[in-house]
This record gives C-alpha cells, sequence and structure tokens, in this order.
C-alpha cells in the first residue's frame, strides 16, 4: 500500500558503529525488557487503523550499545501517554514497488493514496475518532513542495488519491488540513505486506460476513459465517470490492471498518497482551513496512502516542466515513454535514453516530445486546422543597466533566470499535 520501503537515515547507520573501543555484552534481560515496554505501548494503539498509528524501529532499539564507564543498566523506561490532543494522517498506496509480484507488476501502478485516513486523539485522551476520506473525493489541492524541488501549482479540484503521486505524503497532509481546517504533525504511509504480517502477528483477525462475498479480482471468496483471516487473506479482504455491497470504494471503506475494529479489539485483548511474541512481533511487523514523518521517527513520541491510546473505551474509538454525494466521476463533500464533523472534531467532541454502518457492513445479528441503562432515581422531594439544600460534594456533574457529545448527521456513516459487524457481500452472478 506505499512506495517501496525507503532506506534508513544515515544518523540510523552511523548509530551501529563503535569508534575507540569495544561494544560491551549488555544485559539481555534488560534490553528484552526495554524493547517490550515500549512495544507494548505501540501495540496498544495499533488496532486503531491497520496497526498503523504508532510504532518505532525494533530492530534498531535492541542492537548494541556502547556503555560509558559510569553508566548501568537500569530497569525498563516509564513511558507516559502524550500531553494534549494528537491528529495523525495515514495513507495506503496502491503501489506495488517492492511488494510480492503477485500483486501486479510495479511498474504498472501510480502511487496512489488509497487509502486516507485520519486519527484524532482528544486533548483529554477520552474518546478518539479514525475518519475515512473516499479515495475518489473531488478535492482542492494546495501548492505543494516538490521532492525534487521547488513547488507544485495548486489545483482547485481533484481526487484526493492523486496527491501522494503529485507531492508525496507531504502534500496528502497539505491537501488534508486545508479540507479539515486543522493542524497535522504527524503522518505514515503503510505498505501492503505491513497488513499482512501485522495479522498475522496477531494470530489473524475473526471477521463475520453476513453474505457471501465472491471477488474473482482479488480473489476473495468467503462463504457467510466467522472467519479468521491473516496475511494475504487479511490484505485481500480489506482490498475486495466487487464482492462486497454495491461494489464501490465507499461499501470498501465500511468494510474495512469491520475488520479493523476487529484487529483492535484482538489488540487489545488478553489473549493478545499476554503473549510477548505476540507484541514484539506485531510492533516488528509495523516498523518494517512503513514511512514516518520526521515528527513520528521518534521511539518516545511513538509510544506515548500509543499511551494515550490505550485506555480509551471501545465504545469512544469511532470509525467514521466522511459525508459525501455523488458526481460525475466521483464523490464530494455534503455540506454543511462535512463541515460540522470536523467543527466536532476540532472542539474535541464526543462523536456519536446517527447514520447506518454504510452498504458494506452490517450490524451483526448474533452479538449480545447492551443493556439498556438503569432507570434515574426519582428526584428526592424533600431537597426539591429546600431551596439551601446543597448537592452532595462527593457526586460530580457529569456536565461539568463529561466532554460534549455531538450526534453526527445521519450522511455520516460508520461504526465504534465496540460494534460487532458483519461484511454485506455479493456473489459474482449479482455483480
Amino acid at each position: 500500500m506505499s512506495d517501496e520501503l525507503r532506506p534508513r537515515s544515515t544518523r540510523s547507520k552511523l548509530s551501529t558503529i563503535a569508534r575507540h573501543g569495544r561494544l560491551p555484552r549488555s544485559n539481555p534481560f534488560v534490553t528484552v525488557a526495554k524493547v517490550l515496554a515500549v512495544s507494548l505501548a505501540v501495540l496498544l494503539a495499533s488496532g486503531v487503523s491497520v496497526a498503523a498509528i504508532a510504532t518505532f524501529d525494533v530492530a534498531a532499539s535492541v542492537q548494541e550499545s556502547v556503555q560509558l564507564a559510569n553508566e548501568t543498566e537500569g530497569p525498563a523506561p516509564k513511558i507516559d501517554a502524550i500531553p494534549g490532543g494528537v491528529n495523525l494522517l495515514i495513507v495506503g498506496s496502491d503501489s506495488r514497488k517492492g511488494q510480492d509480484p503477485a500483486f501486479g507488476d510495479e511498474d504498472d501502478t501510480a502511487d496512489l493514496n488509497d487509502v486516507t485516513m485520519l486519527l484524532h486523539i482528544s486533548e483529554d485522551h477520552s474518546n478518539a475518532s479514525v475518519i475515512s476520506f473516499p479515495r475518489d473525493m473531488y478535492v482542492p489541492i494546495p501548492e505543494c513542495p516538490n521532492p525534487e524541488g521547488g513547488t507544485f501549482d495548486a489545483m482547485s479540484s481533484q481526487k484526493i488519491n492523486t496527491t501522494l503521486s503529485y507531492g508525496g505524503l507531504a502534500c496528502t497532509v497539505l491537501t488534508v488540513e486545508k479540507l479539515t481546517g486543522l493542524n497535522i504533525p504527524y503522518a505514515a504511509e503503510v505498505q501492503f505486506s505491513g497488513v499482512m504480517a501485522m495479522s498475522t502477528a496477531v494470530g489473524g483477525v475473526p471477521v463475520c460476513v453476513a453474505e457471501d462475498i465472491e471477488d474473482e479480482y482479488t480473489g476473495t471468496y468467503l462463504k457467510a459465517g466467522m472467519h479468521t483471516l491473516e496475511g494475504v487473506d487479511a490484505l485481500q479482504f480489506l482490498r475486495t470490492r466487487h464482492g462486497i455491497g454495491d461494489g464501490s470504494d465507499l461499501t470498501r471503506i465500511s468494510n474495512q471498518q469491520v475488520f479493523l475494529s476487529s484487529l483492535m479489539r484482538t489488540v487489545k485483548s488478553a489473549d493478545t497482551l499476554t503473549d510477548p511474541l505476540k507484541v514484539y512481533s506485531l510492533a516488528k511487523a509495523v516498523t518494517a513496512n512503513m514511512s514516518l514523518s520526521t515528527n513520528l521517527n521518534d521511539v518516545s513520541t511513538l509510544a506515548s502516542i500509543a499511551v494515550a491510546v490505550k485506555d480509551i473505551d471501545l465504545s469512544k474509538v469511532v470509525f467514521i466515513q466522511v459525508p459525501t454525494g455523488t458526481v460525475d466521476g466521483g464523490v464530494e463533500p455534503i455540506e454543511p454535514d462535512f463541515e460540522e464533523l470536523f467543527a466536532a472534531v476540532a472542539a474535541d467532541d464526543s462523536l456519536q453516530l446517527a447514520g447506518t454502518t454504510g452498504g458494506g457492513a452490517t450490524l451483526d445479528p448474533s452479538a449480545p445486546v447492551t443493556a439498556e441503562p438503569a432507570p434515574a432515581a426519582p428526584a428526592d422531594p424533600d431537597a426539591a422543597a429546600d431551596p439551601d439544600a446543597a448537592a452532595d460534594p462527593a457526586t460530580p456533574d457529569p456536565a461539568a466533566t463529561d466532554p460534549a457529545t455531538t450526534v453526527l448527521s445521519d450522511s455520516v456513516t460508520g461504526q465504534t470499535a465496540g460494534d460487532l459487524t458483519c461484511s454485506v457481500g455479493r456473489t459474482l452472478d449479482q455483480q
């Protein structure tokens, strides 16, 4: 889903070279403890959007280092949540460069960002959203830096998935900033192979299929029922378009949300978190298949973003597809719904969906029903009669402590990470 893996920086190469001295053997148990501490933090956030949100070079972190005479091995470092909110853009390219030949000739495809998702973490870390922008959405593209020098001219209306080939990851970020009014200091580009490796690292991702999926383009054939997908099967499930909903990219987004919500539940499950091998393997899988923006390519930043996500309740992590309407050759944002969505994001509101899951997904009919909240206790008539009666100071005022909740327009589709959903498939004779 991205171009070929870019070489590590000169600095990372030089960091492995010792000068004027021998490399003392470090304590392997302390080294592993440090690696797992950071890897665990990364893992806890990784399920939010194709597990590509927060990672670092695990391989580099375990290399031998030069120990000074006055140094002693200490305990694993304490990792704190990043202060304040976070906006992080994740793009997935359809480039075949550096990928398995089974995906096609690397010279036959352009470097298009067919997946563009924005992770937003609220200032108080009480909620998060993962917002998908359809690849065929027409948007204005601002001036973008040319990687070879100079700048590219602005364009009034082009599909958002052309930004990666036009000016690289930086251009995609500038475009989404202009579109949403948000400042986005972090970005990552993900490859096909990364999705495959990550799904395998967690032992497979369980997905529910409501109706048979048949897609001869990706080789995806799944009968109605539950399936545990990993490797190529997981990747092709995310790529399938013809085999779900109405065959459009819009229904593919909702199908991807089925997978991503299940991946997040899998990552945060005890089966994953108590297995050091899975923790390490997932962090390693993500690292080897991503290109990170400069601000994100730092161990402490990556780990602190992960910690900010790990304690957010699944019901407060919302996967959203931006509201769009059909135009000739693609789609465009629906206003004022689009602007209202990002006003709520900028305000750090807790987002609540009023619309459906989209044409590529449906609620799982076998999912347990959430119990209705207990009715509020009747008011105390004596307290109501006494205007001087003070409220119990031990009982906090929810309105004063909880973030505002915005119920989004019906045109905004998606689901929470806690929703159990199924993919809506279609067979070859329906295509």
